[in-house]
């Protein structure tokens, strides 16, 4: 008999993807992993827990044989889910308060992702991690980055791995060819990290130009096919929409907003992976609302990236 497995039901992986437990056997064309790590937060913990609820919350998108958009008449990850491409390849082991360690698994894993052939698909965790997911990258790469705030703290050998720290430690890789920050508007940024970033030739897009521009103007920032890695912190978005965040901001996107800038660069751009960051589902509401929506953004950015011509070619490859 066919099983209901409705969404409260069985093993959570995320969007019922296959689940893989020894990532050098993995064989699919997307691989999602979790970071639960938050010792990156200098505020407060319990970001380390998102992981686990963006995939409980994804179960409630995983009834059909792909995702239906009702708005375009249009399904979207159809065969990928059917045909099990997804797989999920569970969380990188945490060594509490020892992020090198940490970090050094992160590395360690996006890396046989990509030589698996998969595109990574990465649930944090607070945004320090992202440094240690574009570090496993060999190939040139532009960074684009959602957020309310720079993440370009000095370094210092008393504080290195905050998640104020990540992006001046990727912006000083050498196959990183640039940054892109869009959304910033935080007060509490400071001017020092703003000249830094210009002066070393990078891009802030902050929230007063983003909203002033359409979907197409921020992707077109960039040449057309330029292979970019997007990390997405969820306080990029309004402060209302995101109650479990810990350093939401006012004044930040719509939800329409950050989905039609994320559709535009998947239509433009080649996205070589991306991660969602920074919910914290111990501050959430009862509902799960912030963890719903991080669900729902990576899903849906997931969707039109694999909507691709250059995608479908990909997959298409992997079928046969």
């Amino acid at each position: 008999m066919q099983r209901l497995n409705r969404p409260y039901v069985g093993i959570p992986t995320f969007l019922r993807a296959k689940a893989v437990d020894d990532i050098a056997t993995l064989d699919a064309s997307i691989a999602v992993l979790g970071v639960p790590f938050d010792e990156g937060s200098p505020f407060l913990p319990g970001s380390r827990m998102a992981p686990r609820a963006l995939r409980e919350q994804s179960l409630r998108f995983a009834a059909g044989n792909g995702i239906y958009n009702v708005e375009e008449r249009k399904v979207y990850l159809k065969e990928e889910m059917e045909r099990g491409l997804i797989a999920d390849v569970g969380d990188v082991d945490i060594y509490p308060t020892n992020p090198e360690k940490s970090f050094a698994g992160v590395t360690d894993n996006v890396r046989t992702i990509i030589a698996r052939g998969a595109l990574p698909v990465i649930l944090g965790g607070d945004h320090s991690i992202t440094f240690a997911v574009v570090r496993a990258f060999n190939e040139r790469i532009h960074v684009l980055q959602f957020d309310a705030h720079t993440d370009f703290a000095p370094v210092t050998p008393e504080l290195r791995f905050t998640n104020g720290h990540a992006f001046r430690h990727i912006a000083a890789m050498p196959h990183v060819t640039g940054l892109t920050q869009i959304g910033i508007r935080s007060l509490r940024t400071s001017p020092e990290q703003i000249r830094d970033i210009v002066a070393a030739g990078h891009r802030i897009i902050p929230m007063d130009e983003f909203s002033a521009m359409r979907p197409q103007e921020v992707a077109a920032t960039l040449p057309e096919g330029t292979r970019c890695y997007v990390s997405i912190d969820v306080d990029a978005l309004d402060m209302p929409l995101v109650p479990g965040c810990v350093s939401a901001e006012p004044n930040g996107m719509s939800y329409a907003q950050l989905r039609d800038a994320l559709r535009a660069i998947a239509e433009r751009l080649e996205v070589v992976g991306f991660d969602f960051v920074e919910v914290n589902p111990t501050l959430d509401v009862g509902t799960g609302a912030t963890s719903y929506l991080g669900a729902h953004t990576v899903i849906e950015f997931l969707g039109h990236i694999c909507a691709q011509p250059r995608w479908s070619a990909r997959r298409n490859a992997s079928l046969r």
